[in-house]
């Protein structure tokens, strides 16, 4: 697995623990003739899942050649640079949590009672044992603004279409992938599917969206599934089951203290 990842929504974790802002109504877009489509659709993306605040419980199913697991997990985020994450089923894993502080990472492990701050040495390794490393809780990348992009085309991708914008890394941007394909839905320019490529054009990994419900005037993917080429069936998906957003958490609310007593 290549230990990287973009966040885009917050791609996945940044993505799922941070959804957020209300965005433009797709009626205010440029048409995909003109100019500044591609920008318009890269930085909706990009506002639109680094919200303010949010708290919820979702679901995170992960499928191996070897096992599965299923998680339920409580989560709160502030902003882009704030989220704790933490492990309420199964009951032998419950309150084990993940918390990000603007770039530093800490876990704390309830069976021994240890907090483990996350070294440049491990952010390659599996968040959870999911498809996701610690590095994806720490990207910061934008789409409309670190890389270069051109309009594919459009294509059918299940019974509607979808648009297809190809993204390549800006020289000196911290990026390791050679490029990458976002697909969004004609109409509601929401997104369908995103596609990494390697620097040799080879696919990696392909991050898949569905159920777009609304939630407190947010209309955004509550499923998300991300499936690496290199192995065949496995996979890891990511389901909202509650989410409210615009509390009223404060940086102080995400502290190592707080790790340990939630």
């Amino acid at each position: 697995m290549n230990p990287h990842q973009i966040v885009i929504v917050a791609v996945m974790l940044g993505f799922m623990l941070l959804p957020g802002t209300r965005v433009q109504s797709s009626s205010d877009a440029p048409s995909p003739d003109e100019e500044g489509f591609a920008f318009y659709v890269l930085n909706q993306i990009d506002r639109q899942y680094r919200g303010n605040s949010s708290h919820g419980i979702l679901e995170m199913s992960i499928k191996t050649k070897h096992w599965s697991r299923t998680l339920e997990m409580e989560s709160w985020s502030l902003g882009q640079d704030y989220s704790l994450v933490k492990i309420r089923k199964p009951v032998k894993e419950r309150g084990s949590a993940t918390l990000k502080a603007k770039n530093e990472l800490y876990t704390y492990l309830n069976k021994t009672g240890r907090t483990i701050k996350i070294n440049s040495a491990m952010m390659g390794s599996s968040w959870m044992g999911s498809h996701f490393t610690n590095d994806d809780l720490v990207q910061d990348t934008k789409l409309a603004t670190d890389f270069t992009y051109r309009l594919v085309g459009s294509a059918f991708w299940g019974p509607k279409t979808v648009t297809i914008i190809e993204l390549i890394p800006k020289k000196g941007r911290a990026i390791v992938y050679g490029k990458i394909q976002v697909a969004v839905y004609e109409g509601s320019l929401q997104p369908a599917y995103q596609l990494f490529f390697d620097e040799d054009g080879k696919k990696i990994r392909k991050m898949e969206y569905s159920d777009y419900r609304q939630s407190n005037g947010r209309l955004f993917p509550h499923k998300m599934v991300m499936k690496p080429f290199d192995k065949s069936g496995e996979y890891t998906a990511m389901q909202w089951k509650q989410i409210s957003f615009d509390g009223s958490l404060q940086k102080s609310f995400f502290s190592v203290h707080r790790l340990k007593s939630l």
